[in-house]
């Protein structure tokens, strides 16, 4: 089975709070998730198009484990952390089936 990739895009609107932001995914979020999905590999990124954009992806083995993840209680949990550090912070969800990768 393909690799599946979990992505939520957060806006960061106040950007005297982006900094602010970044350590905590960093330091706390990003940890969190990937102990509480159980995954290897994960990644963030911010946008140059729009610096209030930040993408955190969590890549799974697979869509079925992706899909027990992020639909179980620790995903409650971690949504409920993250609306009380951050409740001006709007994400979007969206879960993605790897189609192909093309070099190293």
């Amino acid at each position: 089975m393909p690799a599946a990739i979990f992505v939520v895009r957060a806006t960061v609107p106040d950007p005297a709070r982006r900094d602010a932001f970044d350590r905590w995914y960093r330091d706390v979020h990003l940890p969190d998730a990937i102990k509480s999905f159980g995954v290897s590999k994960a990644w963030r990124v911010w946008s140059l198009t729009d610096p209030a954009v930040h993408q955190a992806m969590y890549q799974f083995d697979d869509a079925v484990s992706m899909e027990r993840a992020v639909g179980g209680g620790e995903m409650k949990r971690l949504i409920a952390d993250f609306n009380r550090d951050w409740p001006d912070v709007t994400r979007t969800r969206e879960s993605f089936v790897l189609a192909q990768i093309v070099g190293a």
